[in-house]
C-alpha cells in the first residue's frame, strides 16, 4: 500500500450520510422489511424515552424510511428479530449479533449503575422472587409488581422490582420479549432463545474486532475514537484492534484534509469511498434528525463532519435555553443547516414548531422553504397532527416564506 487513501471533508460527510442511509430520500413507500434493514444498516438504534414527538426509535427510522408503522418496529423485537442490551446506550440490536453482546452480560465488571453488585448483594430476595414470578406466571412488566416502598427518588424512583428487572437484564438472565406502550415485557432469555448456548459464544477478541469492524462499516469514514464510541468499547484497546485490522487489511487507513486525526474505512467500503473522493454521492434529503441519531449522536464526530455545534437542551434548565427542549438537526442536501424544538399535540392534531433557528451562513432562500416546509409537513401527518402551527423562527424574515410554504401544502392537500 503506497500510504492511506486522501479524501476531503466533504467526501467524507458523504460517505457518512450514505453508510447511515441519509444521502436520497426513500425511493418508495416503506415497507414492514426496510425496518428490519434500516436497523442492521446501523447495527445500533438507541432508545431514548423522551416523548413530546415519536420516542426517538421510531424517529430515527422516520427520517431514513419517510412514512412508516411504528408498530413494525415493536413487531420485529416480538418476532425476534431484534433485541435489547447495552450497545451505545440502551438499544434495539439485530439479533445475530447477540453473541457479539454476550460477552458483556457474562462480565459484569465496570457496568456502573446498570450493574451494581452491591446492591444486587443486599437484594438477593426480591431478585429471586422476581425470577420465580417470571418463572410460574410467564412474561411481566414492571408494573405487574405493585410497589410496596415508600420510594426513595434514587434510581429515578425505581421500585425496587423494576431494579431487579433491569440488573437481571443487564446480566443476560433476562431478555425484552417485547414492548406494550413501550413498556418492556421481561422474560427468561432461555425462552426468548431456546437455541442459545453459551458453548456457542465467540471468543471475546472476534467479538470486539467485529463490533470495531461494523462501526466502521455504519459510519462510512472514522477516526479511531468514533469507532471506540460506537458500541461504547474502551479508545486504547479499540486503537490496538484497529492497528491489527489495518494490518490485516480489514480496514483501510483515509486522510481527510484538516481532520486531526487519522480515520479508516471498512475494506469491504471502498466502493463507497471512491464514489464520495469522485463526487457520485451528491445528497439531495432534507429531513429532521432525532438527537439520538447515530449520525450525530456523538457531538463531536458532528462538530468535526459537520461544523455544527449540537447540544440537546431538555437537560438545561429552561430559562438558561437557547434553541429549545428537544431540538431536531435540520439536515438539507447534506449539510446541517438548523434546528427545530417540535411538539405533537396529539389531542388537538396540531404540530407545534415552538421555535426554528437557522444556522449563521445559511442562506434562507425559498428553496430551502420549500424543502422545509415539505419535511414538517411530512413529520405533522405521520404523528397524525397533520395542522401545523410555526411560532419563533431566526433569522425572522425566513418565518413568512416558511410559513407561505406550508399554506401553499395545505391547501393543495385540501
Amino acid at each position: 500500500m503506497s500510504g492511506p487513501i486522501r479524501i476531503t471533508p466533504t467526501a467524507a460527510r458523504h460517505a457518512q450520510l450514505e453508510a447511515l442511509g441519509l444521502a436520497r430520500p426513500p425511493r418508495r413507500r416503506a415497507r414492514m422489511k426496510d425496518v428490519l434493514a434500516a436497523i442492521r444498516a446501523m447495527h445500533v438504534l438507541q432508545i431514548d424515552t423522551i416523548h413530546v414527538v415519536a420516542r426517538s426509535p421510531y424517529l430515527v427510522l422516520w427520517s431514513r424510511l419517510g412514512d412508516y408503522r411504528p408498530g413494525w418496529l415493536d413487531a420485529h423485537l416480538a418476532k425476534g428479530n431484534l433485541f435489547e442490551y447495552w450497545a451505545h446506550e440502551a438499544s434495539f440490536l439485530p439479533i445475530e449479533d447477540y453473541p457479539l453482546l454476550r460477552h458483556r452480560m457474562l462480565d459484569l465488571n465496570g457496568k456502573g449503575w446498570k450493574y451494581r453488585h452491591d446492591w444486587v448483594e443486599k437484594n438477593q430476595d426480591t431478585i429471586r422472587h422476581v425470577l420465580d414470578v417470571i418463572r410460574e406466571h410467564g412474561p411481566v412488566r414492571s408494573a405487574d409488581f405493585e410497589r410496596l416502598d415508600e420510594g426513595s427518588g434514587a434510581w429515578w424512583g425505581w421500585k425496587p422490582e423494576k431494579r431487579a428487572l433491569e440488573v437481571m437484564l443487564t446480566a443476560g438472565h433476562l431478555m425484552v420479549r417485547r414492548r406494550e406502550t413501550f413498556q418492556r415485557v421481561y422474560d427468561l432469555r432461555e425462552r426468548v432463545l431456546p437455541d442459545w448456548d453459551d458453548s456457542m459464544l465467540p471468543d471475546r477478541e472476534t467479538a470486539e474486532r467485529t463490533l470495531v469492524l461494523q462501526a466502521a462499516q455504519a459510519l462510512g469514514v472514522a477516526t479511531t475514537r468514533w469507532l471506540a464510541d460506537y458500541y461504547r468499547t474502551k479508545t486504547a484497546e479499540t486503537a490496538r484492534r484497529v492497528d491489527a485490522l489495518v494490518r490485516e487489511g480489514k480496514l483501510v487507513p483515509v486522510e481527510v484534509a484538516g481532520w486531526k486525526e487519522p480515520a479508516y474505512a471498512h475494506a469491504d467500503c471502498m466502493e463507497l469511498i471512491e464514489r464520495a473522493a469522485t463526487g457520485r454521492i451528491r445528497p439531495r434529503y432534507t429531513t429532521l434528525l432525532s438527537p439520538f441519531d447515530p449520525l450525530i449522536w456523538d457531538r463531536q464526530r458532528t462538530l468535526t463532519t459537520f461544523d455544527f455545534d449540537y447540544r440537546l437542551e431538555c437537560y438545561t434548565p429552561a430559562p438558561k435555553r437557547v434553541y429549545g427542549y428537544f431540538t431536531l438537526p435540520i439536515l438539507h442536501r447534506g449539510r446541517l443547516v438548523g434546528r427545530l424544538d417540535p411538539k405533537a399535540h396529539r389531542a388537538e392534531g396540531r404540530m407545534e414548531i415552538r421555535s426554528l433557528h437557522l444556522e449563521d451562513g445559511v442562506d434562507p432562500s425559498e428553496d430551502l422553504a420549500a424543502a422545509l416546509a415539505t419535511t414538517i409537513q411530512a413529520f405533522a401527518d405521520w404523528h397524525e397532527t397533520p395542522e401545523v402551527l410555526v411560532r419563533r423562527v431566526v433569522p425572522a424574515r425566513f418565518a413568512r416564506s416558511l410559513r407561505s410554504a406550508l399554506a401553499n401544502l395545505a391547501r393543495a392537500a385540501q
